[in-house]
């Protein structure tokens, strides 16, 4: 389905040299959409539109247009074609669910309570050790550039498998890439190209490797499962046991064998990308700014110390108030998710005049809001104290969006946060941290926005 606006109503700008049947084609990359509808937004407004061979997208990224369209009585989370595509991986996942089918609002239900402020307790000494198993890594090749996406992608994608269904994939002990991870990564890119415009002159190799990554997908994890329940009376409590337990106790929230697995694949695929995106940028700019890294070492060292042989504990995270600033800022400037689609619910007039048929989209530039002007006139510049207190009130409520909004938005923000923190304050307690001086961010867009190229070396302090 293309975003179709109900006329009359304002004129929506769009790029120039339209070109007929192709659309805005020129001056942009296939690679590069969100990047170059970030460079657009700058140019034309708050709301514009691009089209590529007869996808119409309207785009918007003024805070008070988002808080319009954030309110859950008059629309809903649309699927972009992106996000459709990976239906045929995740199925009715909570990400890749629509809100009316039922398995979405029985699933968030049901696993919900993992992912509040409290849950991270049990979940944090996982975390602990992942990390070290990435800090003795680094450790065994001291002066050693890094590939920072990489190893952040190896470390989130450990965590989650461990903690939400006890399933280690080993990313620090094993010289080759887990096969799992593997097809993956390959299913995804094949399933976002599928999304795009271009992605119907798809090759059958193409198309028939694809079927045959997703194929092992489903196997893997339907073994995963099987496994578990044969082994249930000494099961540990982590996600997939929430949804075994729910389906032996017949609870009102169960859901199916199909959509455990839908949900399983979807926790895995989404809930590792976005985190390691997050800490990639933040190491980024830490790196390029030694004034804001020495602040953010010099917080660590006074709430944990400096002996990085003592483990940091659960409440010690929260205290690390400014490498949250980090964080918080890291994520306005490069949201690792950079967009989310709402559609009308009914037939609906925006109180800037344009006018929507029940079932009419617009995608939420989250970049693009991010860097509008109630930031103020520098915010393209990376400023951790953007988020104090007394700043942010002086802010519109939507201005800020990088894990979604509404009963749709992110349903792990509080894990994705407590880890990155966690992982920040452990390598800014051991090593000192320096990159490349002639490297120019290059971001890589897939499934989520990454940093590409990036390395830094970890020098034990």
């Amino acid at each position: 389905m293309t975003v179709e606006l109900s006329p009359p109503g304002p004129t929506i700008p769009h790029p120039p040299r339209r070109v007929p049947l192709l659309g805005d084609v020129l001056g942009v990359s296939p690679r590069t959409p969100v990047q170059d509808s970030i460079r657009f937004a700058a140019e034309l407004g708050p709301i514009f539109e691009r089209t590529v061979l007869g996808t119409r997208f309207v785009i918007v990224s003024d805070p008070d247009l988002v808080a319009e369209l954030s309110d859950e009585s008059r629309f809903r989370k649309h699927l972009t074609p992106a996000v459709a595509a990976l239906r045929g991986i995740a199925g009715d996942g909570l990400f890749t669910a629509y809100t009316q089918e039922p398995n979405w609002r029985k699933a968030h239900t049901l696993l919900a309570p993992a992912f509040t402020r409290s849950a991270m307790r049990g979940h944090h000494e996982t975390m602990v050790d992942v990390a070290a198993e990435l800090t003795d890594r680094w450790d065994r090749s001291p002066g050693v550039p890094v590939d920072v996406s990489t190893d952040m992608t190896k470390l989130t994608l450990e965590t989650i498998g461990r903690t939400g269904f006890s399933f280690p994939f080993d990313s620090f002990h094993r010289q080759d890439t887990h096969p799992f991870v593997a097809a993956m990564v390959r299913a995804l890119t094949d399933a976002q190209r599928k999304g795009t415009p271009l992605g119907r002159f798809t090759t059958r190799r193409r198309r028939a490797r694809h079927d045959a990554d997703v194929a092992y997908l489903a196997h893997v994890v339907d073994e995963v499962i099987r496994s578990r329940r044969v082994a249930s009376d000494d099961a540990p409590d982590d996600l997939l046991e929430l949804m075994l337990r729910a389906e032996r106790d017949a609870a009102p929230d169960r859901v199916d064998e199909l959509n455990i697995r839908h949900q399983v694949i979807t926790f895995l695929a989404a809930g590792h990308e976005t985190t390691s995106g997050a800490l990639s940028f933040a190491l980024h700019h830490l790196t390029r700014r030694p004034d804001l890294l020495a602040r953010a070492r010099e917080e660590v060292d006074r709430v944990w110390g400096t002996d990085p042989s003592v483990r940091p504990g659960y409440e010690q995270v929260a205290k690390l108030r400014y490498t949250r600033r980090i964080l918080d800022e890291t994520l306005r400037l490069w949201p690792t998710a950079p967009a989310y689609a709402r559609e009308a619910v009914s037939d609906t007039t925006l109180r800037s005049g344009h006018r929507m048929a029940a079932g009419d989209w617009m995608l939420v530039l989250i970049p693009a809001l991010h860097r509008n002007p109630v930031w103020g006139p520098d915010a393209g510049e990376f400023d951790p104290d953007r988020f104090l207190p007394e700043r942010m009130r002086d802010r519109p409520p939507h201005a800020y969006k990088p894990f979604g909004t509404g009963e749709r938005a992110c349903i792990g923000r509080q894990f994705a946060i407590h880890e990155a923190v966690l992982v920040l304050g452990i390598l800014l307690q051991r090593y000192e941290l320096t990159s490349d001086p002639g490297y120019r961010l290059r971001v890589e867009e897939r499934l989520t926005m990454m940093p590409t190229g990036f390395t830094l070396t970890a020098t034990r302090r």
